[in-house]
């Protein structure tokens, strides 16, 4: 199995074509989706409304020092109450689909017995709202907002969660059943696992490396669980699972660079791709792990291996990797997250996974930039977003023009929201949100969007 990497370690030119910016749908596959992404505690806000439980990232924020600007998501863009004008908002800028999250305290308080009523409710309503707009709903069943009675017990190192967010993704599938056409079991695991159990930078905010592979091996345990469990209540839906993916790049040609870029790219990204996708954990990085590798119990690996109807990449840089560590290339240019600005690189990674893996339809589920946006009067207007949109699906078009099956992609995000650890302090929104009075305002890669959307489509 060969890496998801490449020797590049230069900024490629497009090819010569219309410039990026005069993209129209005839430049993807017939039935190509185009969509806005959010994700529930990022913009829900309403977390003591109506039954909701606490979440690991409600208790989270109330640890000092957690979050930069020592915020929360308590009120976040108050979606829960402005969900009609919002899928309103999104229904005008002429995108096919809506991809949203639910939050598993809002309908399972307790992660476990009893059901929340009122969150269930609310979930149908949105989804019927989408449906009378117009469009379709692309359901995330987690997106890090683990009840806090499971992560009192444990969390996702202990593998009773697995089986309770099985039992949680087939009430889901029973009550919205198939109004949703596609179902994603998790968003970005490497996140609610390395980065929450072993880098400590999200909820629950652990460094423990050993808890953190075995998050990850449960987290995928859980996938499996619940695909089989919605298998049952929903066959005509699409099931899948959402992964983020940086292709990994050595900074030089030697040797040492490369396999740190080899290493790098496995503990990123094969060690989630190839469970799913084969069966295993990729053999290099097991035997580096030692004695931290997680608990593998006979079946495991079958019930993790279920088929895809689809896989999700969230794509936002690229990893760029000497043997001493990450690095910067020369003349890079970077959001205001400090990732560099690389499209190539997601041309590159969607080529490498459809070259090295058997792969179902993909649909760029996540992908966009933080800038630092201000409105000038009525206005807000950030050309290094919209640059960033245009060259990037230009990446996405040049993929699917090499014979790769992507299905659709997901501008991150509808708008600005509670980016996590870094609180208000980022803003990644096509709309721009004003957090005091929650105007919404279209910013100008809003406006770009909805051209492309709107464009014709070739008969």
């Amino acid at each position: 199995m060969t890496t998801i990497s490449n020797n590049q370690n230069t900024t490629p030119e497009f090819p010569a074509r219309p410039a990026p910016h005069l993209l129209t749908r005839a430049d993807f596959p017939r039935g190509f989706q185009f969509g806005v992404a959010t994700s529930s505690y990022q913009i829900e806000g309403a977390t003591q409304e109506d039954g909701r439980g606490d979440s690991i990232w409600d208790t989270f924020c109330r640890e000092p020092g957690r979050i930069s600007d020592g915020t929360s998501g308590d009120v976040a863009c108050d979606h829960y109450h402005r969900w009609p004008e919002d899928l309103d908002l999104i229904r005008s800028l002429g995108v096919d689909a809506y991809r949203f999250s639910l939050a598993w305290p809002r309908i399972q308080p307790d992660g476990r017995g009893a059901i929340n009523a009122a969150g269930l409710d609310f979930y149908e309503r949105l989804v019927d709202g989408m449906l009378e707009r117009g469009l379709k709903p692309y359901a995330t069943l987690y997106h890090w907002d683990l009840p806090q009675t499971l992560q009192d017990v444990g969390g996702w190192d202990n593998r009773d969660t697995a089986y309770r967010f099985a039992e949680y993704a087939r009430v889901v599938a029973e009550r919205l059943g198939e109004r949703v056409g596609s179902y994603a079991t998790l968003n970005e695991p490497w996140c609610s696992s390395i980065l929450s159990y072993q880098i400590g930078e999200h909820a629950p905010g652990l460094r423990d490396r050993r808890a953190a592979l075995s998050a990850s091996h449960h987290l995928l345990l859980g996938h499996g669980l619940a695909m089989k469990a919605m298998r049952d209540v929903v066959p005509q839906a699409e099931l899948g699972i959402v992964l983020n993916l940086n292709p990994a790049y050595p900074a030089t040609d030697s040797a040492a660079d490369r396999a740190a870029a080899r290493q790098e790219d496995g503990r990123f990204n094969r060690w989630f791709v190839e469970p799913l996708l084969c069966g295993e954990y990729p053999a290099d990085i097991w035997e580096g792990y030692g004695a931290d590798v997680p608990s593998v119990q006979a079946g495991d690996l079958e019930t993790i291996r279920q088929p895809l109807d689809f896989m999700g990449v969230n794509y936002y840089s690229r990893s760029y990797i000497s043997a001493e560590g990450s690095r910067k290339p020369d003349g890079a240019s970077y959001t205001e997250m400090g990732w560099e600005v690389y499209p190539q690189g997601l041309t590159d990674l969607l080529v490498r996974l459809d070259t090295d893996y058997t792969m179902p339809p993909v649909f760029i589920t996540e992908n966009g930039a933080a800038y630092p946006d201000a409105p000038t009067g009525e206005n807000v207007h950030d050309p290094e977003r919209v640059n960033y949109f245009a060259t990037h699906l230009e990446a996405v078009r040049q993929a699917t023009e090499q014979g790769v099956n992507v299905r659709g992609y997901f501008a991150w995000s509808l708008m600005d929201n509670f980016e996590w650890a870094h609180g208000y302090s980022k803003r990644f929104g096509l709309v721009y949100v004003d957090y005091g009075d929650q105007q919404r305002t279209l910013k100008d890669s809003a406006k770009w969007y909805q051209a492309l959307a709107s464009s014709a489509v070739e008969n």
